[in-house]
């Protein structure tokens, strides 16, 4: 009996060790996790129209719309930091009138934050804002009279306060003090009054006050999304009251992996531009496509509704 005990204790030690041995020769598990997301979506978009003996009349026309729209984050323990590019061109060609600019966007911002609570940061961020060619009268008509151009205006803010994001769906930023550059940098446009211009020959504004951002998603119905965006800014050092808003909607339909359909509104009212509300809709169909590389590191969803796989 005692030398079946000694050669079970042998045995047991025996397989003990071979296990321990085993696992500790065992590489390391990978890290996954992944800290950066890189989430954006390439568009270019296509529209025509022919005429011939058409009694109802009308002029062949031609346009196209290029974008791209980018949310690049980096998310590690308490950190999030977000930074968003946006730029999209388009023009149409219509016989008898030429060539006109449909759409000129440029916008990039980026955002940090430290978590303090559950969904609540306290952040700092800047944004730029302006468009790549000039505007005009009469419809974007180069013969009439300018009225925009790069950097004419162009916008830069910087500013500190706090962040709500209780998901990637809603996202709130509030900030008590934030500068607000307005440049005019074209000199056929450097006129008093001209974007809030002081005097003839300025070339910038500087304001400071309140900025406040909102982003919200709505998920109608399959493949069919909405994305609400909203801002208001209040100048503290001149006439507080004259309050900066702006509000603007894409809803996009994705027919398929690289096709999609998008209606997009814009509403600002801006008493230093022009002292009457401006709106900008468009509607357009083309080719899509998307990058994406992976999860991210949350549990949350893809940080912009509108990417998929």
């Amino acid at each position: 009996m005692r030398k079946i005990i000694a050669v079970f204790v042998v045995c047991f030690g025996l397989n003990a060790g071979a296990q321990e041995v085993k696992k500790d020769t065992l590489a390391p598990v990978a890290d996954t996790i992944k800290h950066w997301s890189v989430l954006g979506k390439n568009t270019v978009m296509l529209n025509q129209a022919a005429f011939s003996n058409w009694v109802g009349g009308g002029a062949n026309n031609v346009g196209w719309l290029a974008g791209i729209n980018y949310n690049i984050t980096y998310e590690k323990d308490k950190d999030l930091w977000e930074n968003i590019i946006i730029l999209d061109y388009g023009q149409n060609n219509t016989k008898g009138l030429g060539t006109r600019k449909t759409q000129d966007v440029i916008n990039i911002s980026t955002n940090y934050g430290r978590q303090f609570s559950k969904s609540w940061y306290i952040s700092s961020g800047a944004s730029f804002q302006s468009q790549f060619s000039g505007g005009y009268e009469d419809g974007n008509n180069p013969d009439a009279k300018k009225i925009s151009n790069f950097m004419a205006p162009g916008y830069l803010n910087l500013g500190i306060g706090i962040t709500y994001r209780p998901n990637d769906n809603l996202n709130v930023t509030l900030r008590p003090a934030n500068a607000r550059w307005t440049f005019v940098l074209d000199k056929d446009l450097q006129l008093a009054g001209s974007y809030g211009l002081k005097a003839d020959g300025d070339d910038s504004l500087l304001q400071f006050g309140f900025l406040g951002n909102a982003l919200y998603k709505v998920k109608l119905m399959e493949n069919i999304n909405l994305t609400n965006t909203a801002s208001v800014f209040s100048n503290y050092l001149d006439h507080p009251e004259r309050l900066v808003l702006a509000y603007g909607a894409v809803l996009n339909m994705k027919i398929n992996k690289y096709i999609s359909s998008n209606i997009t509104l814009d509403i600002l009212y801006d008493h230093n531009q022009i002292q009457k509300t401006q709106l900008k809709q468009t509607l357009g169909i083309g080719f899509a496509y998307t990058v994406n590389n992976g999860g991210k590191r949350s549990e949350r969803k893809d940080s912009q509704w509108w990417i998929k796989k």
